[in-house]
């Protein structure tokens, strides 16, 4: 009946091709979601969440970090301010090379 959820080769069904917790993680931040240091370490089975952070920062996503005595840490995607673009600007290129938006 429903067959076509199903891609058959021989007697063999082929499934999805399993996500790794990188692309798991990554997934969920371009939800938009905010995401707390203990769902990474419980629910995506992370020994280090602030290490797989860095390494989404490394790969290019603004991820920012709350802290809260109540919750602890968690962390949300956002867009970069203009400060935070002219302060990179200025640390590659110098002063010389002026921005203003």
């Amino acid at each position: 009946m429903f067959n076509f959820l199903k891609t058959l080769k021989g007697d063999k069904v082929m499934a999805k091709a399993k996500l790794s917790k990188t692309e798991k993680v990554r997934n969920l931040f371009a939800k938009g979601a905010t995401v707390t240091w203990k769902q990474l370490r419980t629910v995506y089975d992370l020994k280090s969440p602030a290490a797989m952070v860095g390494k989404l920062r490394n790969e290019g996503l603004m991820i920012y970090e709350n802290r809260s005595t109540k919750t602890g840490v968690s962390y949300r995607v956002g867009t970069p301010s203009t400060a935070i673009l002219v302060a990179g600007m200025n640390k590659v290129f110098g002063k010389q090379v002026a921005y203003s938006a």
